[in-house]
């Protein structure tokens, strides 16, 4: 056996180096990648604001109408909001409440993967201890969506005790 020289020590230092950081890159983290108040912008929403051609509804095949009439449960408050961003790979979870002390989630946790019931827990923050105005207001927490989890059927998405389902995306 040879001993590795210089360039071929190199060379393999760099492969093991890349294939952590590939590997890194495809298990992203359990933890928030943004939280801001308010609701987040669907992308539909998006083009539009942005100038796009809006739908008419009822101008399409049936088929086409079909996919249309599927409309997605506006927040209202009374539950937490979960919905998909960027085409399934985040996951957007809005909750009500106080805009001086707005609900933080801090981490996401694969309670079922793909196939075996799709459920996912995202843990609360300890209640706040000082005071808080009594207004009622959107906060939202965005997670990578997690590996092991599908947008191809339903997500249930346990925060605190309640269980909210993320429809097919």
């Amino acid at each position: 056996m040879t001993a590795l020289t210089g360039p071929r020590r190199l060379l393999l230092a760099g492969l093991a180096i890349a294939s952590t950081l590939l590997l890194t890159g495809c298990n992203p983290g359990s933890g928030a990648v943004e939280d801001f108040p308010g609701l987040p912008v669907a992308e539909e929403e998006a083009t539009d604001e942005a100038g796009g051609e809006e739908t008419e509804l009822g101008g399409g095949t049936e088929e086409e109408t079909d996919e249309e009439d599927v409309v997605e449960a506006e927040p209202t408050g009374d539950e937490p909001y979960v919905q998909y961003l960027d085409d399934g790979g985040k996951l957007a979870i809005t909750i009500w409440g106080s805009s001086t002390c707005p609900v933080v989630l801090t981490e996401i946790t694969v309670l079922a993967e793909a196939g075996e019931g799709n459920a996912v827990e995202v843990l609360l923050p300890e209640p706040e201890t000082q005071p808080c105005t009594a207004d009622f207001v959107p906060h939202t927490t965005v997670f990578w969506t997690p590996v092991f989890t599908t947008t191809t059927e339903p997500l249930e998405v346990t925060i605190g005790d309640q269980v909210v389902t993320v429809p097919v995306k």
